[in-house]
C-alpha cells in the first residue's frame, strides 16, 4: 500500500510542479510533510539543502529521497517514477500539440499566463523557507514570534556579500 501512496504523491506532485524544481517545493511540502506526515520540516528543508548540492532537479531528489526513507529502495524507484511519469506524458503531448499550433496567439497567451503562477509558487517556497530559518517554524503565529537573530545575521551577511558579486 505505501508504494501505491508513494507513486501517487509524487504522481501528483509531477503532475502539477510546472516551472522545474523550486515551484515544486510547496506542493512536495504539502505531500510529504502536511498530509502524509512522511517527514518533518526539518528534514524537508534538509531534502532542499542535499538537492542543491546534487545535480537532479530537487524534485526528483525529494521524490528519491523520500521513497528510500519509507520504503527502501524499491520506495525511491516508484516515487521517482512517479514525479516523472507526468512530465514525461504532458511533455510529450504538449510537443505534439505545440509544433501543430505554435502559431495561434492563444498558444502563446497561454504560455505567458503561466509565468506570474510559477513566480508565486516560487515565492511561496521562499516565504516558507525563511519563516523556518527564521523561527524554527514553517508557519507562524504573530503572537508567537521568536526570532533567530543569528540567522538573521547570516542572511544579512550573505546579502551583502552577493550584492557585492
Amino acid at each position: 500500500m505505501i508504494y501505491i501512496q508513494l507513486f501517487l504523491s509524487f504522481f501528483k506532485i509531477g503532475m502539477f510542479s510546472i516551472g522545474g524544481g523550486y515551484a515544486a517545493m510547496p506542493l512536495i511540502q504539502n505531500e510529504v510533510v502536511t498530509i502524509h506526515s512522511w517527514l518533518t520540516m526539518k528534514e524537508f528543508a534538509d531534502i532542499i539543502t542535499i538537492s542543491q548540492m546534487t545535480p537532479d532537479p530537487i524534485a526528483i531528489n525529494s521524490a528519491t529521497f523520500v521513497g528510500i526513507q519509507i520504503a527502501g529502495f524499491p520506495g525511491a524507484v516508484i516515487a521517482t517514477l512517479g514525479c516523472v511519469t507526468p512530465s514525461f506524458i504532458i511533455v510529450l503531448s504538449i510537443a505534439m500539440v505545440y509544433f501543430k499550433y505554435r502559431k495561434l496567439t492563444v498558444i502563446n497567451g497561454i504560455l505567458d499566463g503561466l509565468r506570474p503562477a510559477v513566480v508565486s509558487l516560487i515565492a511561496s517556497a521562499g516565504v516558507s523557507m525563511v519563516l523556518l530559518a527564521f523561527f524554527g517554524e514553517s508557519e507562524i503565529e504573530i503572537g508567537k514570534i521568536h526570532l533567530n537573530y543569528f540567522s538573521v545575521f547570516l542572511f544579512a551577511v550573505g546579502m551583502f556579500f552577493f550584492k557585492k558579486i
